[in-house]
């Protein structure tokens, strides 16, 4: 649906007030973020409930907002499904990784890989994924404002014209992107998130509530009417996932890939540095996990209010993104749909910060100080060098996101989290529970699922061979007849750690130092702040 509705000055109003208060805050905290503790993690500043709030920040992005309550709207119970997926996935995180990661590592993922391993392979390894997982979620939100965009502010891409309205505000949220990752550093990130997760937890509260009062409170009320409305069976599991046995490996294959590569997201691990302690860490997860429960809850009501209220036809699958904001203007008009649009822009602006100082704190700690300096680089160099790359990924995701736009983002989300489930997540479990675990196995589990989800996804029906892959229907050359590779790419990455260990089983296993991590990564002992370079 490619109508403008609503106001796009108040739009623009709504959302430049909110950069305008979050760069002021950036500008105010930037003084503290000249030493690598203080750009990557903080200083380890932040309590639990600060640092729980700002991961629901990270996590809920466009997609969550955005998607869900449209997939709800189209789908029904099928929709919700996604929410069941997302929120569980935080109990892997919770019990597998936050506390062990915040005890063992002090900055990156590369930290923890490389404990009681050779360095520069692991690092290599680690940064590379990082890097990946990070590119194909910046191109998901760049390309996904395209939409957004063309719906709340009237401005239209034009087809076969590389540079035009969308791409010109594609540009301003990169930019802006780039000045909060590049002045604020983690401790400004976190904040424009803490900001970013109350804004778009409170908006889907009044949504929720509006929506139940036009039905009296009453949820069985609103279900029956979006039931009636549509002409679909709403409540029925089926809608999407139910109709043949593809499609149901498929929902199981996605599932598996959204419950293990939540704990496996570059950062989301990071963030579990910006807190001083393990007990902290786990309160941050605690919070989050209660934040982003109440936040899918609320979906719940938008998606069923959006197929209640909306006339029969509005949402198609061509613009089932467009739910929330339809919705919001249907039943609170242009004020209500400003202020969605300008939550759903911050979302897009935060997450996309989020992900650029992963990268760029992976890059520079990783690859130029651990690997390029052998562990010591020049005073003060490594924040210069993450800055640089800041700016770097900013203008790539620009790039990138210029190029997507239009294009099929589903893949792209699909990917980033197969890829964190699949090269991410064995190797962090093997390097903290198995001491024969060695450096081959990890580069054997990274590589390899990284390759193998890769290929996956390149030969399967997201690219090419349906009505909604990149090349569409007129080019096939699908082999693989699932979604998401998580089903087959998960468990293949484990099998290549274990295949990998034994291949490189005459690497002597430093049982001291996985003795030494073993008592840190449960009890603590021995952890200490992060090390500046």
């Amino acid at each position: 649906m490619n109508t403008q509705i609503g106001s796009p000055a108040l739009n623009i109003g709504i959302f430049g007030l909110f950069v305008v208060v979050t760069l002021l805050i950036v500008y105010r905290v930037s003084k503290a973020s000249n030493t690598a503790s203080d750009y990557y993690a903080a200083g380890s500043s932040f309590t639990g409930p600060q640092n729980g709030i700002a991961i629901s920040g990270d996590y809920l992005s466009a997609a969550s907002f955005l998607g869900i309550a449209g997939a709800i709207a189209v789908n029904g119970y099928d929709g919700f499904l996604y929410s069941i997926g997302f929120l569980v996935a935080w109990l892997t995180a919770l019990l597998l990784v936050a506390e062990l990661l915040r005890n063992v590592g002090r900055f990156t993922m590369g930290d923890v890989l490389s404990f009681r391993m050779r360095q520069r392979p692991i690092r290599a390894a680690a940064a590379v994924s990082t890097l990946l997982v990070s590119f194909f979620y910046l191109l998901a939100q760049m390309a996904g404002a395209g939409g957004l965009i063309s719906l709340l502010l009237g401005v239209k891409n034009t087809p076969g014209t590389p540079f035009d309205g969308q791409s010109l505000v594609i540009a301003v949220v990169g930019i802006l992107m780039v000045i909060y990752v590049l002045y604020g550093g983690m401790r400004g990130t976190t904040w424009v998130q803490i900001i970013k997760a109350a804004l778009l937890v409170v908006g889907a509260a009044v949504m929720t509530v509006w929506v139940l009062g036009l039905y009296g409170f009453n949820l069985s009320g609103l279900l029956g009417s979006a039931v009636e409305n549509t002409g679909k069976q709403l409540l029925d599991a089926g809608n999407q996932y139910g109709k043949t046995l593809t499609t149901k490996i498929d929902f199981l294959s996605l599932a598996i890939a959204l419950v293990l590569g939540t704990a496996g997201l570059p950062h989301i691990l990071m963030r579990f540095y910006t807190v001083p302690t393990a007990k902290e860490a786990r309160r941050s997860v605690q919070w989050a996990i209660w934040i982003i429960g109440i936040f899918y809850l609320f979906t719940l009501v938008i998606g069923y209010g959006a197929a209640a209220l909306l006339p029969r036809g509005t949402l198609t699958s061509a613009n089932v993104n467009d739910a929330a904001p339809l919705l919001a203007f249907q039943i609170g008009g242009t004020l209500l749909l400003g202020i969605i649009a300008a939550i759903a822009f911050a979302t897009i602006l935060a997450v996309v910060a989020g992900l650029t100082i992963t990268a760029a704190a992976s890059f520079a700690h990783d690859i130029y100080a651990n690997v390029i300096k052998d562990g010591n680089p020049e005073p003060g160099m490594e924040v210069k060098v993450a800055r640089r790359t800041a700016l770097v990924v900013g203008i790539v995701a620009i790039v990138g996101g210029i190029l997507a736009n239009g294009q099929n983002i589903a893949f792209l989300v699909a990917l980033a989290f197969a890829v964190a489930a699949s090269a991410n997540l064995p190797t962090l479990l093997y390097s903290l529970f198995w001491k024969k675990f060695n450096t081959t196995g990890a580069l054997f589990s990274i590589y390899g699922g990284l390759a193998i989800c890769i290929l996956l996804i390149v030969f399967s029906p997201v690219v090419s061979g349906g009505p909604t892959s990149i090349f569409g229907e007129s080019v096939d050359f699908a082999i693989f007849p699932l979604q998401n590779p998580g089903i087959v790419s998960i468990p293949l990455s484990f099998l290549l750690g274990v295949i990998g260990t034994y291949v490189g089983s005459r690497e002597p296993v430093n049982e001291a130092k996985f003795a030494e991590m073993e008592v840190r990564s449960m009890t603590g002992a021995g952890a200490s702040g992060a090390v500046d370079h």
